[in-house]
């Protein structure tokens, strides 16, 4: 492997990579992130034994490594922030007025199918604490079939989603009665103290990975809810828009798509009704 490389050539592949990312997950770098870029990858400088950002593109660029590297990239590059409950007033909305609503919405004792798609679901925090309302809607109204998709473009934070082992910490938001009815106490891969949601939970939660800008999705249609908050934030106007539309067009009629607090005006697209803050009802159809 190379250990040096010219300084010209360090910037010329520092510009094709954030091109390259701007691309595949629709996530703008300008130059003025070098330093943030090379503090995520230092993890594959270690582990390739390089010493700076200028050889790990050489590698990148000039001996091939590019295909085997881009999906640890993109892993590294990708801002996975989530929190359990986080924007609380979305979570009552769901338990509040859209579960009862799709129950009102089914005559006498039939079947309620209610399917939630978490768009951009990182390590799964916001899955499970939509499972946590609907698993305990269902205990009152047992004809509630629920389901839940969560999807994310880096297949690392899939993993811990799809394990739904926590720290102890990261539990705090959930309300207590939640709390004690849907995770087990226990100790993690470390030994340290953990939360595990419990398996009636993981059983209708299921992760996989889907990139955002690659429409169509491989998503069922239909969808009473899809969660796509604070993920837009990242994008410029027009990826917005792009990714809006792919996503709304996995919703039901008066179906709903719920985004993040400062995200409202990134939802333009018409047929979509702003009915609280950051919650759009599907009014154009499917």
């Amino acid at each position: 492997m190379t250990s040096v490389t010219r300084p010209d050539a360090a910037q010329k592949h520092l510009a094709t990579l954030r091109r390259l990312i701007m691309e595949t997950t629709g996530i703008k770098l300008p130059e003025s992130k070098r330093s943030m870029i090379e503090a995520r990858l230092r993890r594959r400088l270690i582990a390739l034994g390089l010493p700076d950002l200028g050889a790990y593109l050489t590698h990148l660029f000039e001996e091939q490594g590019l295909e085997r590297e881009l999906p640890r990239i993109v892993d590294l590059l990708t801002t996975n922030k989530t929190d359990f409950f986080r924007e609380p007033e979305h979570y009552r909305m769901l338990s509040e007025r859209l579960i009862p609503e799709a129950l009102n919405r089914v005559p006498g004792r039939d079947r309620v199918r209610f399917r939630l798609w978490s768009a951009a679901a990182s390590t799964g925090a916001e899955a499970w604490s939509a499972a946590m309302l609907l698993a305990r809607a269902a205990e009152a109204a047992p004809r509630l079939d629920w389901a839940i998709l969560g999807t994310d473009i880096s297949r690392r934070v899939l993993d811990v989603a799809r394990r739904a082992i926590y720290p102890e910490s990261d539990l705090a938001p959930v309300p207590a009665p939640l709390r004690e009815a849907y995770t087990m106490r226990g100790r993690g891969p470390d030994g340290a103290p953990a939360i595990r949601i419990v398996p009636e939970l993981r059983a209708r939660v299921r992760f996989a990975p889907l990139n955002l800008l690659s429409a169509p999705h491989a998503v069922d249609t239909g969808l009473d809810l899809v969660f796509l908050r604070n993920v837009l934030i990242y994008f410029e106007p027009e990826i917005q828009a792009r990714v809006i539309a792919g996503v709304a067009r996995h919703l039901r009629p008066q179906g709903h798509l719920i985004v993040g607090h400062s995200e409202s005006m990134s939802v333009q697209k018409p047929g979509l009704r702003q009915i609280a803050p950051g919650v759009f009802r599907n009014e154009g159809g499917s």
